[in-house]
């Protein structure tokens, strides 16, 4: 139908089988063939895509790459993969078959199991470098058909990538000298030398790459020989590449260099925080803590965008009747307002999004944290330093004495940081803070158990937010998770793309406080709060159930 065998793909021929098949006028043929003479470098698929004609077979359905590649792996008999950059194995792939070699053949190694490698290619009749590559391998070869775009994009990634991690694992070895070398520069453009580029550059593609690929976290993790790269997406650690010992240690340095953090110091645990330009020129800001282990430092980054912050309590799906209830709540002059739930539930961002609420010319809002999560300009903010003896408590102490109207406490963790929180609220301040418990009614007794007494926790508990976070459905497909791996590229066939919050809001009533005492039962607390209306994490996510947001399965997971 196209071409002779090891020939490439001739645009003609496609535009004669579209027109025959009646998907597009024969007057873009003439289109297409002037965009070929125009660009004669482009793949016929990227032509015919680059006209953006619709399907005359399916009116709304556009004639792009996606479909074309869909078109074509039918009429070739090979199976169509979307890529995507996190199911490329690229540390493995890169170790048997040179970016070098992959690139002049414009193929893209996927990945490896124990007989076989699955490579992907946009020329369904090239064969000439398949079998020499099986026999040198001993691997039978898999071909999907891939679009010509994703290919050349991420082999060029993958190639620079590769010439990195090279680079650097030769100039670095396991020469410390050479690690303190790396670690001179302060500015990175203007004082590093040449022979630093290859860490910098990674560092810059691992920033760069987990901003594209929607990452809340970056882990870096030692390991017996190697280092693992993870990316947390949409709540699930994601697997992206095993980087050479020696390179993982000079990647942690620089990175712990970048957050002012001593970097000769490996066996204590240590925060910092650092902001790093994209290419595209968006400030990143990160927050950094390093953790001893076996076989060295493991390094987690968590990153913050700023125009999300911006966008106030819209990204937390936090809205309505409920958003009404709790702007009502932070009204209030004095007393104390709490946010629960586990690591990872969005309540920083609550947190947050209500403080820049609150902040006007007029209010004195203050903050202590362990650490400060996001810089605000808004608001005073104090750092808990152990090594400065400052704690929670003495920190809450030294703001009660900046005549503060609302103070935002990090969390509640032990006995006197409960006591000079109550102290605050029981002198005419606005207290926030945070409790890790399972719901809202469990607060009254995770208070009770830090000794708080009975009568303190009615005189100033306001109210309680509990909330988790879960997936939302994929806009793009609705499918559920487990279908076929082609399926969706936008949600990676997961089903999910992005996330919402589930909340439960509990404001204290003379019916709960009378329920407060020595032997306060969460159960008939809950049944207390049930009676007057609370509507429980659970019922929240069947609501967004309902509206199409999630899925039941979802719900389930997050809320057990």
């Amino acid at each position: 139908m196209y071409c002779a065998h090891d020939r490439s793909l001739d645009l003609n021929r496609l535009l004669d089988t579209l027109l025959a098949e009646q998907h597009l006028p024969a007057s873009a043929v003439l289109a297409a063939l002037d965009s070929a003479e125009a660009h004669p470098r482009s793949h016929p698929l990227e032509t015919i895509a680059s006209l953006a004609l619709e399907d005359l077979q399916a009116p709304g359905q556009r004639l792009d790459m996606d479909w074309l590649c869909r078109w074509l792996a039918k009429k070739v008999g090979q199976p169509y993969l979307h890529l995507d950059p996190l199911q490329l194995d690229l540390s493995r792939t890169s170790a048997l078959i040179s970016p070098a070699f992959a690139e002049r053949h414009a193929i893209l190694p996927i990945r490896v199991s124990a007989n076989a490698i699955t490579i992907a290619s946009a020329q369904p009749y090239q064969h000439d470098w398949e079998a020499d590559l099986g026999s040198s391998l001993g691997l039978s070869i898999d071909r999907v058909l891939a679009s010509p775009v994703l290919i050349r994009k991420l082999s060029q990634a993958s190639l620079q990538l590769a010439e990195r991690v090279a680079g650097a694992s030769q100039q670095h070895g396991s020469s410390i000298e050479h690690l303190r070398q790396l670690l001179e520069p302060s500015r990175r453009q203007q004082e590093s030398s040449a022979e630093d580029a290859h860490i910098i550059g990674l560092v810059d593609w691992i920033l760069q790459y987990a901003v594209e690929q929607r990452a809340s976290d970056i882990h870096l993790e030692p390991q017996r020989e190697q280092g693992q790269l993870r990316y947390r997406i949409d709540g699930l650690l994601h697997p992206v590449y095993h980087f050479p010992g020696n390179v993982m240690l000079a990647l942690s340095s620089r990175l712990k260099h970048l957050a002012r953090m001593n970097v000769a110091e490996r066996r204590r645990a240590q925060d910092g925080r650092l902001q790093q330009r994209l290419a595209d020129g968006r400030e990143l800001e990160l927050r950094a803590s390093s953790l001893p282990t076996p076989f060295g430092e493991k390094l987690v980054l968590r990153l913050f965008d700023a125009q999300q912050l911006q966008q106030g309590f819209a990204p937390l799906g936090l809205q309505g009747a409920l958003l009404e209830r709790w702007l009502s709540l932070l009204q209030r002059r004095q007393g104390i307002i709490l946010v629960t739930g586990p690591t990872g539930s969005g309540k920083t961002q609550t947190l947050y999004a209500s403080l820049d609420h609150l902040a006007c010319p007029q209010i004195n809002l203050c903050t202590i944290e362990d650490p400060i999560e996001r810089l605000q300009p808004s608001f005073s903010q104090l750092q808990v330093n152990p090594a400065l003896e400052l704690d929670f408590a003495g920190g809450v102490r030294a703001l009660l004495r900046q005549d503060p109207d609302v103070i935002m406490i990090g969390e509640i963790r032990d006995q006197q940081t409960a006591q000079v929180a109550i102290q605050a609220a029981l002198t005419g301040h606005l207290v926030l803070s945070t409790l890790h418990t399972n719901d809202a009614c469990s607060a009254i007794t995770r208070l009770q158990e830090l000794g708080v007494a009975d009568y303190l926790i009615k005189a100033t508990l306001a109210g309680v937010m509990a909330q988790r976070l879960v997936r939302t459905l994929c806009t793009h497909c609705r499918a559920p998770a487990g279908a076929d791996v082609r399926t969706c590229p936008t949600c990676r066939n997961t089903g999910y793309h992005g996330r919402t919050g589930l909340f439960e809001l509990l404001l204290m009533s003379d019916g709960l406080r009378q329920q407060i005492d020595a032997g306060a039962d969460v159960q008939r607390l809950r049944q207390q709060a049930a009676s007057e209306g609370l509507r429980e994490l659970r019922q929240c996510g069947e609501e967004k159930v309902a509206q199409g947001l999630t899925s039941l399965q979802e719900v389930m997971r997050v809320c057990g």
